[in-house]
């Protein structure tokens, strides 16, 4: 048996003497709070002195208007109570307890309407709705209704019922040390070896101390400021944009044509919202019909203004860095941005409407396709996954475009987004004359594999035990 701290002898000591109480009635005795009784009473019990029972009863409580009710009858009834042969919509009309008495009769089924009458149903009763307002009870369904009402207020009050075991007696009766204990020593005592005399509480060193869970920021926000801050200290700057774009951003500025299933309604979020084209629009519209004045033969056909001006929801943060490229066509360049986008997605686990991503581009003078694999290679390590690799892959406005895959142990390589270097068509009507490295990924597959979840859905629910369990903390950012 464990040894007992100086709260629970003097509760033993008292349940002793009381045999058997509520814990209200304890720390009455003790000069204690019911809580601290209870928390007690449940340490003697683990070591078999003592049982503690919680019983748990529904109170009820009248409203303000379930007060009014109780004096005056329902309005139902007052209603019921009003209706006479003859009587008419009109003059039920009048009566003050029309508005909801009337609605209560006509749902509960107690009168019928006959062209301008009114008139009762055989055996029309409120009387066991005016019985559970005066006495209600917890499982009667016309009290529920009542409450549902917002007449009555249903409560749960807890009671703690505190007795002393067989067990618990014969160790009382054999003498209880109830002197004061001393929990810390002070400087005088120690030197004035006065602690010798003390009754000094035993502390168990095996025992866990209490949980504490302390406010912290969402693990799924965490990931993110965790790679903001890896592109940051990689020389990066970070990107802003809102999430209204203009379609010519979106898609058109990226040779994507107009007729390019993505830009359907089933993946793209349309708005009513146009907004004017850009100046200098006519160099991105001969770059579709005819190739402008590189070697591309562009998609061909006719290039729609209209289509351009529509407003979406955007689809990627890549409308952002094309934009940042549009203002800053001199190199050098070298930027990101984290931002939540938009797609007509059917959720499920792996898959939401709306989901966080991150884009990244390097521009230069004489910047390859191997650095835009190291730089890939760089920030994966960093994120803590050592195993990277490529893919050769395709996308629609770079080339040559890959896959990077990171492994993972227990499930093997996982694909995390794709990049590669920009096409002329996409940036020769901008203006810009180097070579454009970009890549982007999905934050959510990283918080996912990060924080070992199966559905994606997790990230963005109020799961307590979730949050509290989750580390603050992780170990050192990695690096090559």
């Amino acid at each position: 048996m464990a040894e007992l701290t100086q709260n629970e002898k003097r509760l033993l000591a008292t349940l002793e003497k009381e045999k058997k109480a509520d814990a209200s009635h304890f720390a009455g005795l003790l000069v204690a709070t019911p809580e601290a009784v209870v928390q007690w009473a449940y340490l003697l019990q683990d070591n078999g002195l003592a049982t503690v029972e919680r019983n748990v009863a529904k109170e009820f409580t009248y409203t303000d208007e379930g007060k009014v009710y109780l004096q005056k009858g329902l309005p139902e009834t007052q209603l019921l109570q009003d209706i006479e042969p003859g009587t008419t919509l009109a003059d039920l009309q009048k009566h003050e307890a029309f508005r909801i008495g009337f609605g209560q009769l006509r749902k509960k089924g107690l009168v019928k309407v006959e062209g301008t009458a009114i008139v009762k149903v055989t055996g029309a009763s409120t009387e066991v709705y005016e019985q559970a307002l005066k006495n209600p009870s917890a499982n009667d369904t016309a009290t529920k209704e009542i409450v549902k009402r917002g007449l009555l207020q249903e409560a749960e009050t807890v009671r703690y019922i505190i007795a002393i075991t067989p067990e618990g007696l014969r160790f009382a009766q054999k003498g209880l040390d109830l002197r004061g204990e001393t929990g810390t020593l002070t400087r005088e005592q120690i030197i004035s070896g006065e602690w010798k005399d003390l009754n000094l509480r035993k502390y168990d060193v095996i025992k866990l101390p209490k949980k504490a869970y302390p406010g912290k920021v969402h693990p799924y926000q965490r990931i993110i400021a965790e790679m903001r801050e890896i592109l940051l200290e990689m020389g990066f700057e970070e990107l802003y944009g809102g999430i209204v774009q203009q379609a010519f951003w979106n898609f058109d500025a990226l040779f994507q044509p107009q007729d390019h299933p993505a830009r359907e309604m089933q993946d793209t979020f349309y708005l009513r919202e146009t907004l004017p084209l850009p100046e200098g629009y006519e160099k991105v519209k001969a770059m579709h019909e005819s190739g402008g004045e590189t070697s591309s033969t562009g998609w061909g056909g006719t290039w729609k203004e209209e289509k351009a001006e529509q407003c979406v929801l955007r689809t990627h943060t890549t409308s952002v860095s094309i934009q940042h490229l549009a203002k800053n066509p001199v190199p050098p360049v070298k930027a990101f941005c984290i931002g939540r986008v938009y797609r007509r997605e059917t959720i499920d686990t792996t898959h939401l409407a709306e989901f966080e991503q991150l884009e990244g581009i390097v521009m230069d003078e004489g910047v390859t396709f191997g650095n835009l694999l190291g730089i890939l290679r760089e920030f994966y390590h960093r994120m803590g996954f050592t195993g990277v690799r490529f893919k050769p892959s395709y996308y629609p406005y770079t080339e040559p475009s890959l896959d990077a895959e990171v492994y993972v142990d227990g499930i093997g390589w996982i694909e995390m987004g794709g990049a590669g270097v920009f096409r002329e068509e996409v940036t020769a009507p901008l203006g810009i004359n180097f070579p454009v490295l970009a890549w982007g990924l999905g934050v959510s597959r990283i918080a996912m594999l990060r924080l070992d979840l199966k559905d994606l859905r997790y990230l963005h629910r109020s799961d307590v035990a979730f949050l509290r369990e989750t580390p603050s903390l992780r170990k050192t950012k990695g690096g090559i």
